[in-house]
């Protein structure tokens, strides 16, 4: 099957600033066969999109969340990072069951593809149940089963991590990949982190890990490595694997080196940061050293939503105005985070950028709403004017799994309904 794109402006990532005002794309298969400015040539096409209104760019990728954390939404706000997670969310997460994660991931896509999101990177528990979630909905992803090394349940986590690579691993005609899901080095011992770096040699995958989150976190690896987290992940080895690091707000000039040294990638996430009074991660001068700095929304109970778009704004805003200076991270290179950056930090080659020979992952948004006009600068006006609500069609691997903002895969209603069946349940436990 093939489709045609025609009359869309396009935003294809793979020119700085590079905007074309009215071209085309065509799909064939999973994959995008050519693109360009002005007329498609003459063909026969089983599918035809007027794309006169709209803006076509690369879905985005979320390279950090718990999507199952819809369901905290709103739970327990305002609390700084360890009194979040030890009062509130770890007691809640201890009664978690594959069904309660299920429909809080169904809502997490739900919410991710009508605000434009094509693949997301997923670090949770009872993580088959979100694969299955994904399969469903026609999105990618990039599934982690979080690992924390303390008590009976840091056996329990190798195991089921072996068992979601092997089940899993190319899954969905390659829609699914499966990377290791060390928690964080103050939940991953030393001894623990030897046993998951066996387990990725054994099963040739990668690691996804929260570092340096905090400035507690920072203090408390000085007290007992008298190094950075950084540093103590180096010294023990994680860098040989493809790394992509969550957060990276405390670091030093020299944990920047190693970080680009060992060509680890970054999943900043702005305004889970800023909500919990975490930081400012040094995001212009990770990009300087070449470090790739993606972006991710964290969890819903952190945020409180997983919308890339503002993800974007946010990130753009909030390091011109820490560093004073109104030319860091222009709107392209925060479209680049959401992005190519996200493709190139998830090892995914072949999304990110609307290109012959890429896999047709792209979004559709309206830019015919008075927050959108006039068309001066497209590129600017997603950044800083879009709203998930512009996000007209989804398309992934060739499919339309959302069009006219109606989802063509998933039951919106249903799914709404029984995910705040599911969270009242789960807080009444």
């Amino acid at each position: 099957m093939n489709m045609l794109i025609h009359n869309a402006s396009i935003i294809p990532m793979t020119d700085f600033d590079y905007c074309i005002s009215k071209g085309y794309i065509l799909i064939e298969g999973s994959r995008i066969t050519a693109m360009g400015e002005g007329n498609a040539p003459p063909g026969r096409y089983d599918q035809i999109l007027d794309a006169s209104d709209l803006l076509a760019v690369p879905g985005f990728i979320n390279t950090h969340t718990h999507a199952a954390m819809t369901l905290f939404r709103g739970y327990a706000d305002d609390l700084p990072l360890m009194e979040w997670l030890e009062q509130k969310i770890w007691p809640l997460e201890a009664k978690l069951t594959g069904e309660f994660v299920y429909w809080g991931t169904m809502l997490a896509l739900v919410e991710m593809i009508k605000s434009g999101t094509t693949c997301f990177m997923d670090m949770y528990f009872f993580m088959e149940d979100v694969a299955r979630a994904v399969l469903k909905s026609g999105i990618k992803a990039v599934l982690s089963r979080g690992m924390i090394g303390f008590g009976p349940g840091s056996d329990i986590a190798i195991s089921e991590s072996r068992d979601l690579v092997r089940n899993w691993q190319g899954a969905g005609e390659g829609r699914i990949k499966i990377m290791l899901g060390p928690h964080a080095p103050y939940t991953c011992p030393p001894e623990y982190l030897e046993k998951v770096m066996a387990l990725a040699d054994e099963l040739k995958v990668g690691l996804h890990i929260h570092l340096a989150e905090t400035a507690g976190e920072v203090a408390e690896s000085q007290k007992m490595y008298g190094k950075s987290p950084v540093a103590h992940l180096e010294s023990q080895g994680i860098y040989r694997y493809p790394v992509l690091a969550a957060h990276c707000v405390h670091l030093s000039d020299e944990d920047i080196a190693i970080l680009a040294d060992a060509e680890v990638a970054v999943a900043h996430n702005p305004e889970s940061n800023m909500k919990l009074a975490s930081g400012i991660a040094p995001v212009p001068q990770m990009l300087s050293r070449g470090i790739t700095v993606a972006l991710g929304t964290d969890g819903a109970s952190s945020n409180n939503n997983l919308d890339m778009l503002q993800e974007m704004r946010t990130c753009a805003l909030l390091h011109k105005v820490s560093t004073g200076d109104p030319t860091v991270l222009p709107a392209y290179q925060a479209l680049q985070m959401a992005t190519s950056n996200g493709a190139r930090a998830l090892g995914l080659e072949d999304v990110g950028q609307i290109a012959p020979g890429k896999k047709a992952d792209l979004i559709l948004i309206r830019k015919d709403s008075a927050h959108f006009i006039p068309h001066h600068d497209l590129i600017a006006n997603l950044v800083y004017s879009g709203q998930a609500a512009d996000v007209d069609t989804v398309i992934v691997d060739g499919q339309i799994i959302m069009q006219e903002r109606i989802l063509t895969t998933l039951d919106e209603a249903e799914i709404l309904h029984q995910a705040q069946l599911a969270a009242a349940r789960l807080v009444s436990r």
